[in-house]
């Protein structure tokens, strides 16, 4: 039976340098997180209240192209369902 040598044992790989030093990395924190705060604090609006600004147009639109549609199959439904239980 052929003999196998054990496989060399991988190198240990360094742990990666930061590219910024922990105070360099604060201070850049602290700038935008002052920046997100004055944006928000001057024009008091969340990514909710966009996203709700820009979904309103096209739910308006859906509705409006679709709402009397379902409405009327679903009256037109629950008709029947009245008059055949009579």
């Amino acid at each position: 039976a052929p003999v196998f040598a054990a496989a060399p044992a991988p190198e240990p790989v360094a742990e990666p340098r930061p590219l910024l030093s922990q105070s360099t990395e604060g201070l850049v924190a602290n700038a935008f997180n002052d920046l997100a705060l004055t944006v928000l604090n001057r024009n008091a609006r969340t990514l909710e209240d966009l996203v709700q600004e820009m979904l309103r147009p096209m739910l308006k639109g859906w509705l409006d192209e679709n709402l009397p549609t379902m409405v009327e199959r679903m009256v037109r439904a629950e008709i029947e369902r009245v008059t055949r239980g009579r």
